[in-house]
């Protein structure tokens, strides 16, 4: 039964690894992939060269994730304990049911839904502003550059608020009551509830799932990235996913491309490796 589990993950996840030899050879596309010429290590020589390319790439993508990442687990853990005080179970969720549809939507739909609130000029916040007087005219929300990180951080915590949630909740639902009970008894109000009992038994959660985003900090939503980007905002949107994608399809430097990707990958590696040892010495345990 486990057969077939293998041989897909083999398929699908470690046979597309020998595309990694174009980083080390001069690769054409239209020809055998092990029948192109040896190019050694030239192309991570060329991507250290463009060192001011890449510390632009690399800032880019660390502030936009690290972001994404930090405000997204800060208010699921927030939204969590202020849901789980919501003592009426209909409500709850109801709330809950309405956070959790949007990590289904595609980041089309969510891009779509986005232009029709701040699309310039006719988006609904513009339409709302000028109405009342606040500005003269609709600001291009989605392809203004001041804009762009605030965009993609929002987009991420409109999307992921309601699935982080959930995990949270979770763990909730795992402290001991009794802990509630004696805190009741020695006088403890909600509020030190929520401090000296909630606050502590979610750590170990929240830094699981530190360690999990951290993995993929280097590595950002294509999708998101590809429909929000357009000719103004490229300059600020230019994080490695993008990036590897400008070089490998469009200008078809596929080995380029492929040697920039090898070294993100390793990079987010030695990040993940980090993050789990500071998780041990914290907390005592880890996930990798």
């Amino acid at each position: 039964m486990l057969l077939p589990g293998f041989l897909l993950t083999a398929l699908l996840n470690y046979a597309p690894m020998g595309g990694l030899y174009m980083a080390f050879s001069y690769y054409r596309i239209g020809r055998p992939l092990f029948g192109a010429e040896f190019a050694g290590l030239t192309f991570f020589r060329d991507v250290i060269r463009d060192s001011s390319i890449m510390l632009s790439v690399l800032r880019y993508t660390l502030a936009m994730n690290l972001l994404s990442i930090f405000v997204g687990l800060v208010t699921a853990l927030l939204f969590a304990i202020m849901l789980n005080e919501v003592t009426n179970r209909r409500i709850r969720k109801l709330i809950q049911t309405v956070s959790f549809m949007p990590f289904f939507l595609s980041w089309v739909i969510v891009y779509s839904i986005l232009q029709v609130f701040l699309q310039g000029g006719t988006g609904l916040v513009n339409v709302f502003l000028i109405e009342r007087g606040i500005i003269d005219e609709g600001i291009m929300f989605l392809s203004d550059p001041r804009f762009s990180w605030g965009l993609v951080v929002f987009s991420n915590l409109w999307k992921m608020l309601g699935y982080n949630a959930v995990i949270f909740l979770s763990s909730i639902a795992g402290i001991d009551l009794g802990l509630y009970e004696a805190a009741n008894i020695d006088g403890a109000d909600r509020l030190q509830r929520i401090k000296y009992i909630t606050l502590p038994a979610l750590i170990p959660t929240l830094l699981i799932l530190l360690i999990l985003n951290i993995g993929w900090v280097f590595s950002s939503n294509f999708d998101q990235f590809y429909l929000f980007t357009n000719a103004l905002n490229r300059p600020t949107m230019e994080v490695f996913d993008m990036f590897i994608f400008r070089f490998g399809l469009r200008q078809l430097n596929f080995s380029y491309a492929t040697a920039v990707g090898i070294l993100r990958s390793v990079a987010g590696f030695i990040l993940l490796i980090i993050v789990n040892q500071l998780s041990k010495k914290l907390e005592g345990s880890s996930v990798v």
